[in-house]
């Protein structure tokens, strides 16, 4: 069939095609007032929506309004106040393209009220599915009401998609937070169906950050601060123990602008990789700042997207400055006000392993106590003092050496299940170990300062070790031979489908090689042949870790329980394991009188 004649499309079609783009769902468009409004100056911003935005959307500002003649034109297609010249390279506003209120127009009923600030009379607008009314005199207060009604009246097609007024309320009410985040200074109010989800005044951003994150997210911030050239970057992460199912609770703003880039929300993934669980997602407030030249915002109508000129700078930077931060001990995120002294003399880290083929990001490592190496070597030493009959497998109490006040974690007093040691805090706080998981990660962090030192030391075993794989892992195992003995753990041949094992990291001790080689083939069995084994290497170090750490069920004597806890607190990223579970948990006094109903 033949298409039909070639036809130019009448303009209220073409901006209704336009206004698809634009605004695709009550939340954009919300998000498009906003943005307007602070543009506009405003230091107070009111939103209220009903029938999640379908029905009704309401903004009002104290911005620097309108006159009757910009009102006009404000809702005319591609006319703006914001670009100071066509080049498109020096963007500072939020908005540009002065395409939001002619699409909100044409897709819906818009009326606008404006009053500059010593004006003696506001004035208003109205548009209804493109058809544009004349300027009137009003009545209202300096500043901006903007009422958005059926939205998409004028496009059925487009209504028809949308999800129900649930899902599109709070889809317009994440829109309204990731806004609100990256303007603290702005006083926000958010009502949906006479609900008001909140009413933040204006605050400094680590408050602001709080208020919005939710209070497990605030109770371990933990601060962001570096830099790179024109670039910096700040705002707070949280801690790795605090992590939610999905990326919702990642707040990204480059240059003022809320954004979804793909390639931040990688280097977040990439910095929290090791110390967060498989599939859950840490809790992140970023603000980049960096020249507006280096910024290309004009990507998408709905500006969430980016692109950096420098990507692999940014990329870079988010990673280290992220890392950096994470690598402080057991206590980041936990107990604030205290320091970890970090060691005068050692470097705040080195780009790679000095030793070639296998190379590690540092991070600053904290100086560690010695001792606890020492004290875990008669692992089967008299357990701490048995206190209850029953159950037979508590033990305790054991006093530390030095009062709790001197240790962040406290002073251990027992051990349950041969497991879990149990601490006191300074402040009361009741402080529970997991004392594999902490294990892990010290050992974990033992084997990457030995990598970035020059290698991991080795142990030569007085009767090799013989272990026999499927002929597949073996051949996996022995084709990286090279790179495993940078770990420490020295491989050859010894027959078809076995393996000689003549020597092993010696910070894990004397572990059976049999289940660390089986768990090691797995991990190169996920690695393409071509794959280096620096890509992977942290996962691998993580392997080794779990074998040479302290298992469940061994009971620990009080000085070794005393060591552990002394460890952690200037070990890199001890909150969690290898796998990114927690190495500890605290609770408060409040937490533990809530528990018991006296609260």
């Amino acid at each position: 069939m033949r298409a039909g004649r070639i036809r130019m499309l009448p303009e209220a079609t073409v901006n209704r095609i336009a206004a698809g783009e634009v605004i695709e769902r009550p939340a954009a468009a919300a998000r498009e007032l906003v943005e307007n409004a602070l543009d506009a100056g405003a230091t107070r911003i009111a939103v209220a929506i009903d029938g999640g935005g379908i029905d009704r959307i309401e903004v009002v500002d104290d911005g620097s309004g309108m006159t009757d003649e910009e009102l006009a034109l404000a809702v005319q297609r591609h006319a703006t106040s914001k670009l100071a010249d066509d080049t498109l390279v020096h963007i500072l506003t939020l908005g540009f393209r002065g395409e939001a209120l002619p699409s909100i127009g044409a897709a819906a009923r818009l009326s606008i009220t404006s009053r500059p600030a010593g004006a003696d009379h506001a004035a208003s607008i109205r548009v209804e599915g493109g058809a544009v009314g004349e300027p009137a005199p009003a009545a209202g207060p300096p500043g901006t009401r903007v009422v958005v009604r059926d939205l998409f009246f004028a496009t059925p097609a487009r209504r028809k998609f949308l999800k129900t007024p649930r899902a599109e309320a709070d889809a317009t009410e994440a829109a309204i937070r990731r806004l609100a985040l990256a303007a603290p200074g702005v006083a926000f109010r958010l009502e949906s169906d006479g609900r008001v989800a909140f009413d933040l005044p204006a605050q400094d951003r680590q408050a602001r950050v709080a208020a919005l994150l939710g209070p497990d997210a605030a109770a371990a911030l933990l601060e962001v601060d570096g830099g790179r050239g024109d670039m910096r970057l700040t705002g707070f992460i949280g801690a790795p123990t605090v992590s939610r199912a999905t990326a919702a609770a990642q707040a990204l703003v480059v240059n003022g602008r809320p954004v979804t880039d793909p390639l931040l929300r990688t280097a977040v993934r990439v910095a929290y990789r090791d110390v967060i669980a498989y599939g859950r997602h840490p809790v992140v407030a970023l603000f980049l700042d960096l020249p507006p030249e280096e910024l290309d915002v004009n990507v998408h109508p709905a500006k969430a997207e980016v692109r950096f000129r420098d990507a692999a700078g940014v990329r870079g930077l988010v990673i280290a400055t992220l890392a950096r931060t994470l690598a402080g001990g057991a206590i980041l995120g936990t107990a604030p006000s205290v320091q970890v002294r970090l060691d005068a003399d050692r470097p705040m880290g080195r780009p790679q392993s000095s030793r070639p083929g296998l190379s590690l990001h540092a991070a600053p490592r904290p100086h560690a106590p010695q001792g606890f190496a020492e004290a875990l070597l008669p692992m089967e030493a008299a357990p701490a003092a048995r206190v209850l009959p029953a159950p037979d497998r508590f033990h305790g109490p054991f006093s530390a050496a030095a009062p709790a006040t001197a240790y962040p974690l406290g002073a251990p007093v027992a051990q349950v299940l041969d497991t879990y040691v149990i601490a006191v805090a300074a402040d009361g706080s009741l402080v529970l170990v997991d004392q594999h998981a902490a294990h892990e990660r010290l050992t974990h962090e033992d084997i990457r300062a030995q990598l970035l030192d020059g290698g991991v030391r080795s142990q030569k075993l007085l009767l090799p070790g013989v272990v026999d794989l499927p002929p597949a892992d073996a051949q996996r195992l022995l084709a990286r031979a090279g790179e495993l003995a940078q770990l420490g753990l020295e491989i050859e041949a010894f027959g078809p489908g076995a393996v000689l094992v003549r020597a092993l990291p010696a910070v894990l001790g004397a572990p059976d090689p049999g289940p660390l080689l089986r768990d090691l083939a797995d991990e190169f069995a996920e690695m393409d042949e071509a794959t280096a084994l620096d890509a992977r290497l942290d996962a691998v170090v993580a392997r080794l870790a779990c074998h040479g750490s302290i298992r469940a069920g061994r009971r620990l004597a009080g000085p070794e329980m005393d060591a552990l806890l002394r460890r952690m607190e200037a070990t890199p990223r001890a909150a969690t394991c290898s796998h990114g579970r927690p190495t500890f948990l605290k609770l408060s006094r409040a937490e533990i009188e809530r528990m018991f109903g006296r609260r």
